[in-house]
């Protein structure tokens, strides 16, 4: 009776301990099945590594050998009779990707049938080093079987709209392989710019890969093909296959503006400044189209050795092609009911050029429009009703519209990522009858509001969850997800190491708000602060912030008008671009303004329109106004009776946006409230066809003019031009600062 309690106290000691052993290993993605041991492997620098006598393998070994110095300090030994850590091909592991790891107190082993598995083993193995310099190292003893849930785990880096250096996406390259993503979707072409050197084609660089900025500057930037291949060099030796995307037909103006003559007008383009979606693409009727587009992908294919090619295919307005000769000839040669098979003919005939490769297409979904052969590949990003689409019509796809990481981080948390379920409802008969066309899925990154500063903020931790989903397709329930909280909180002393400027799991880094200090006057910049160790430096004369610069914590007091900028920073890390506030002297600031229709949500409430802050062009910066399918009608009680000079009113146009000026504006002045009398009213023309801009209408008084009560009307425009969609629906007013002076 002794000897059994003994016993049975002594075991459930031992489960204890490797239960307690195994809380500590934190790895993510986590392994498919992990049983902790008893003790540690002593790694020192008499350890050696022993493995396969072949290129890959010896690559293997020094990353290892890099990765183990960089972390721990530690050399370990070149000896040829040095061991501790074996590296080897075992055929039966099953699995490409799949690898077996043993740390016992005599050793390290790593098995599995391709070198694939091996790296990843050796990836697993880093994440159990300690991150302390100094030897001997401790590596927790385990047995880990291991291998991905899904074959296709990407991410996508749109270096289109923001141009990211070689530098950054190498980095980002290491970090995406420590947690076993595979694919590193590069989207390489854009409306705002072409990234990569064609040598048969050099105003593509030379023209489309520049933009003239509403300020004058000049942004842009290009890869050289040599810098191309370096990065998929990289990327190979890190287990990460490169895919190119190469927008068209759609999204295609820089390469238009470069040259026009591929346009269905052959009329000259500016790069665009601006976001959204554009009705210049490539002419479908035109075979010099066709011409260029497959020298262009003779190029790409000789760089990039992925078996995949990325078109693009989504957002292709067809309004050119539909007033274009040569198309409308193409059309009725081919017998086609409509332009969405002329989409269906274009996809067609690059697909048998990339299959005459070697090559196979993918596609955003869209490019099921008209059909889409079966063979291509569908990225699905409008959601499960595409998805069944393009599994009933027998293509893979990749699942990316649940991972959109340009989502507010509030909108898309962790929990979120780690939360979704790729291959439909448990009910959904389609997912489950098409479950092996279900390739994976991928994680993009666009760039309309994410630039070199700020991207890692949105990609970590946010990629992290992604990866544990991918890898494990484990139960996305909560049990699981605070699981993975706990083992997350043990990956940020490493990203820390690797100077990593990430996030937070479930709101923003920091939100800035500048209201009217109504009180001393001026204004106070506010900072709601994500970190409590974020500071905010700022200059107030315009000037570009730097770590030097003042900063502050919640709030600062700003006394004077101008151009207040302001950059969050933390450990030592810039984490954005400067934020932009114009301050401007206006006697309604911080004065009651009333309305008869609310401004509509999610934009900023109407009261911005008398806080003394300009808007940007950016109508999400929190500076803007916005009425959808109503007028606006505002009134500002001045609290006394004023002369004043001018009223000026700011108003947005971005028709691509259907975000229209006022059909009519009148301004209004009163001393009393009740009785008005108008001083300016104007009605600008319709203009559907201009890019985004800022207009400002202003009353400007040849005498003082005495009132206490401002107000405002701007109706919405009551007709459109026949070609514009729906009419004269759907439209919104955006308005800005109400200046009185």
């Amino acid at each position: 009776m002794l000897k059994s309690l003994v016993m049975g106290c002594l075991g459930v000691s031992i489960l204890l301990a490797s239960t307690y052993a195994a809380a500590e290993i934190s790895i993510i993605p986590q392994p498919q099945h992990m049983e902790a041991g008893e003790g540690s492997y002593r790694l020192d620098a008499n350890t050696g590594i022993d493995a396969p006598d072949d290129a890959r393998s010896r690559e293997i070994v020094a990353f290892l050998r890099d990765a183990v110095r960089d972390q721990t300090g530690i050399h370990v030994s070149e000896s040829p009779h040095a061991h501790g850590i074996v590296l080897a091909i075992d055929p039966t592991v099953g699995g490409d990707e799949a690898y077996r790891l043993s740390v016992t107190k005599r050793g390290v082993i790593i098995q599995a049938s391709t070198d694939k598995g091996l790296f990843w083993g050796v990836q697993t193995l880093r994440q159990l080093l300690p991150l302390e310099h100094g030897a001997p190292a401790q590596i927790p003893a385990v047995q880990i079987e291991d291998a991905p849930a899904f074959a296709y785990r990407g991410f996508m880096l749109d270096v289109g709209r923001h141009f990211y250096p070689v530098s950054f996406i190498k980095k980002q390259i290491d970090l995406l392989s420590y947690y076993k993503i595979n694919t590193f979707h590069w989207h390489l072409t854009e409306d705002q710019g072409w990234r990569l050197q064609i040598n048969r084609y050099p105003k593509l660089t030379s023209v489309g890969a520049w933009r003239t900025e509403a300020d004058g500057s000049r942004y842009g930037g290009f890869y050289t093909q040599a810098e191309a291949r370096e990065v998929v060099e990289y990327a190979r030796q890190r287990n990460i296959r490169v895919i190119p995307e190469i927008e068209m037909p759609g999204h295609s103006v820089a390469a238009l503006a470069a040259y026009p003559e591929l346009s269905c007008t052959k009329q000259s383009l500016p790069v665009p400044t601006t976001w959204g979606v554009f009705k210049d693409i490539d002419c479908v009727g035109d075979p010099n189209t066709f011409v260029f587009l497959q020298h262009v992908l003779d190029e790409v294919t000789a760089i990039f050795p992925s078996p995949y090619v990325h078109i693009g295919g989504d957002e292709t307005p067809k309004d050119r092609w539909k007033d274009c000769a040569s198309c409308q000839a193409l059309l009725h040669q081919q017998g086609l009911k409509d332009e969405e098979g002329l989409q269906s003919y274009f996809i067609r005939h690059i697909q048998s050029y990339l299959a005459s490769k070697d090559k196979t297409l993918i596609g955003w979904d869209e490019i099921l429009e008209g059909g889409a052969d079966k063979n291509a590949i569908i990225e699905i990003w409008r959601g499960d009703d595409e998805a069944r689409k393009a599994l009933a019509n027998g293509n893979r796809i990749i699942v990316a519209g649940p991972f959109y990481l340009d989502w507010p981080i509030e909108q898309l948390t962790a929990r979120n990522i780690y939360q979704t379920e790729i291959t439909g409802a448990a009910n959904d008969p389609v997912f489950a009858a098409h479950r092996a066309q279900i390739l994976g899925a991928e994680a993009p990154l666009w760039s309309e509001r994410a630039n070199p500063f700020n991207a890692e903020s949105k990609i970590y931790p946010r990629m992290l969850a992604f990866a544990e989903n991918l890898w494990t397709h484990g139960a996305h329930d909560e049990a699981g997800y605070a699981d993975f909280e706990h083992r997350l909180q043990a990956q940020y002393p490493w990203l820390d190491t690797q100077q990593v400027a990430y996030g937070l799991e479930d709101r923003a880094v920091v939100q800035y708000a500048l209201t009217a200090n109504t009180q001393q006057g001026g204004w106070q910049l506010h900072a709601k602060r994500g970190f409590e160790d974020l500071q905010n430096h700022y200059t107030a004369n315009g000037a570009e912030p730097t770590a030097q610069s003042p900063s502050f914590g919640d709030t600062v007091d700003i006394k004077q008008a101008g151009v207040v900028k302001v950059v969050p920073f933390r450990r030592g890390l810039r984490y954005d671009n400067a934020s932009s506030f114009t301050l401007v002297n206006n006697e309604a600031t911080g004065h009651p303004i009333t309305f008869a229709q609310p401004a509509s949500p999610p934009y900023a409430p109407g009261d911005v329109l008398v806080d003394g802050v300009l808007g940007s062009d950016d109508f999400h910066d929190g500076r803007w106004a916005a009425w959808h399918d109503s007028d606006l009608d505002a009134t500002i009680d001045l609290q006394r009776n004023i002369d004043l000079h001018t009223i000026k009113a700011g108003f947005l146009a971005d028709p691509a946006s259907r975000i229209l000026l006022p059909g009519k504006i009148s301004f209004f002045v009163s001393a009393d409230g009740q009785h008005w009398i108008k001083v300016y009213s104007d009605a600008p023309s319709v203009d559907m066809t201009s890019p985004l801009r800022l207009q400002q209408f202003e009353f400007s008084a040849s005498k003082p003019v005495a009132a206490r009560y401002i107000r405002i009307e701007a109706d919405r425009v009551s007709s459109v031009p026949a070609t514009y969609a729906n009419g004269a629906k759907d439209i919104w007013l955006f308005a800005d600062e109400i200046l009185v002076q």
